[in-house]
């Protein structure tokens, strides 16, 4: 009963078998906590509800588990990112890992085969830690884009306190897990989720004691409409992302915009924002900007870590990466209407009103009702309408004084920023902000 079937979202003479959502309907059916939640803003005693120990009872941060999803396109580094994942782990035994493996059977490698035989080599993550892991495998020409690898990714989460979302080409540095975790506790905010575009993991890890000394990262605030006309489309291009020592010290800082290539949250936010199945073909970066939106409506807060646990392992390799856009002639149809879904649901469609899609049949994929989408806009200087963006936003933001105006406005039970206390417009003009 932990499997169900679903049509696949751009071919439907094909069905899959795919894991039941873990807060289901009592027929089985999915629902998002979102949508359990209806027009509430989620509370500190639902978010409670969330969340798995090791040892049941305690309060040690130590106990708290992390579910870590990778979703991997036929990238033969996956089964090292599992290696380094428990390896490098102060408490690995906490750890609990869903791979969504996309893969051509007669060239790739499974993510779930060890890299030499376990018999050869038992401690290897994939010997030792077999029984934390968890890949489902699908034939790469079944793929239809990132939104439904990471809906399947949701699927897969079973109630752990925290959800780490990482790309299959990671190394990570000693102790990461009680690193992010002290990080993330420290924003006091249990609507926070760090991310951030990783960096270069050459000459940033010290090989044999795994440590690092680097003490940048980057933080996520470039973002602009890309393309022509009608159709411009707004993205945040990795390459335009500020790289710079942290401006706020002793915890992460607010950004506005969030990344699937990294992200650690509560566990609740698996639940709350799962993405959109039925948006097939899109590429990540759009559906990064749709799942940015609609968590800040549910009342999500971004922070850029302050300190770097995790590198991108094939950074110099990420022109030539395989994707999904191999099988893109496959289901071109489904393209155009995938990006009026993604962008009408986030009012940046122009032709509907976004709360007209809470009446669609897949609205738990819509909107929240904890914010605006007026207070995304107006805060980061996005005008929708005109498909425009304010510049030098990453100045507001790199330098700390988005932090330092909007942290002061964290709600008293620690549910997020209220936005309702923070009047502000973001205008490229340094010095004329309206607050």
């Amino acid at each position: 009963n932990d499997f169900e079937l679903m049509s696949h979202p751009a071919n439907d003479k094909v069905t899959l078998s795919v894991p039941r959502f873990y807060l289901s309907k009592d027929d089985g059916s999915m629902q998002s906590l979102g949508n359990v939640l209806g027009n509430s803003h989620l509370s500190k005693p639902v978010s409670s509800l969330v969340g798995r120990t090791t040892v049941e009872g305690s309060q040690d941060l130590s106990v708290r588990t992390i579910f870590v999803g990778i979703s991997s396109y036929r990238d033969w580094h996956c089964r090292y990112t599992l290696e380094s994942v428990f390896a490098r782990a102060k408490h690995p035994e906490r750890l609990r890992i869903a791979v969504v493996d996309q893969l051509d059977r007669d060239n790739d490698q499974s993510c779930f085969v060890p890299i030499v035989p376990c018999e050869q080599k038992p401690d290897q993550a994939l010997c030792a830690h077999r029984d934390q892991i968890d890949v489902y495998e699908m034939e790469s020409n079944l793929v239809s884009g990132p939104t439904f690898t990471h809906h399947i990714l949701n699927r897969m989460y079973r109630g752990e306190y925290y959800a780490l979302l990482v790309d299959p080409h990671t190394t990570f540095v000693k102790d990461w897990d009680a690193n992010i975790v002290q990080q993330l506790e420290s924003t006091k905010n249990d609507m926070a989720v760090l991310t951030t575009y990783l960096d270069d993991a050459l000459g940033s890890i010290d090989d044999i004691t795994g440590t690092t000394e680097r003490r940048s990262r980057q933080v996520i605030c470039d973002a602009e409409f890309d393309g022509s006309g009608y159709d411009r489309r707004l993205r945040h291009d990795p390459s335009k992302q500020p790289d710079s020592l942290p401006a706020i010290q002793g915890m992460p800082q607010l950004q506005p915009f969030w990344s699937s290539s990294f992200s650690f949250s509560r566990g609740h936010f698996v639940l709350t924002v799962p993405s959109d199945p039925f948006t097939p073909m899109v590429r990540r970066e759009d559906m990064d900007i749709s799942v940015a939106i609609r968590a800040f409506t549910h009342g999500y807060d971004f922070y850029a870590p302050e300190r770097s646990v995790a590198f991108d392992s094939a950074y110099s390799d990420r022109g030539s990466r395989k994707t999904f856009l191999e099988h893109k002639d496959v289901d071109k149809g489904h393209e155009l209407m995938s990006y009026k879904r993604l962008y009408g649901i986030v009012g940046l469609d122009g032709e509907k009103d976004p709360m007209d899609w809470a009446n669609d049949p897949h609205e738990l994929y819509g909107i929240g009702h904890a914010r605006p989408l007026a207070s995304f806009w107006n805060a980061f200087g996005i005008h929708a309408s005109e498909r425009i963006t304010e510049r030098k936003l990453c100045n507001f933001v790199q330098t700390g004084r988005m932090h330092k105006l909007f942290h002061d406005h964290l709600r008293p039970d620690g549910m997020g920023l209220d936005y309702e206390k923070i009047s502000f417009r973001f205008h490229e003009l340094q010095n004329n902000h309206d607050a």
